[in-house]
């Protein structure tokens, strides 16, 4: 099994579903589980979830640092 691919799987949905992500929030091992479609041992989902974590939080940082670098270039 390719976890990476699974986090990304698991990262579009987050990222392109408010619901999804309102799910993953609540109940992650739940919320993977449905867009993977099985049930996997739990050291595995724990994996999934802290790199689906990680990820959305780098892209969320990135984004941010990416519009302050707009806002000053904006400036001058």
């Amino acid at each position: 099994m390719d976890i990476k691919e699974k986090i990304e799987q698991v990262v579009e949905k987050v990222k392109g579903d408010d619901s999804f992500k309102e799910q993953f929030k609540n109940d992650p091992i739940k919320a993977v589980e449905s867009v993977l479609g099985v049930d996997l041992p739990d050291d595995v989902i724990e994996k999934v979830i802290d790199g689906v974590k990680a990820k959305v939080s780098l892209d969320s940082v990135s984004d941010a640092v990416s519009g302050i670098g707009n806002a000053i270039k904006n400036l001058f």
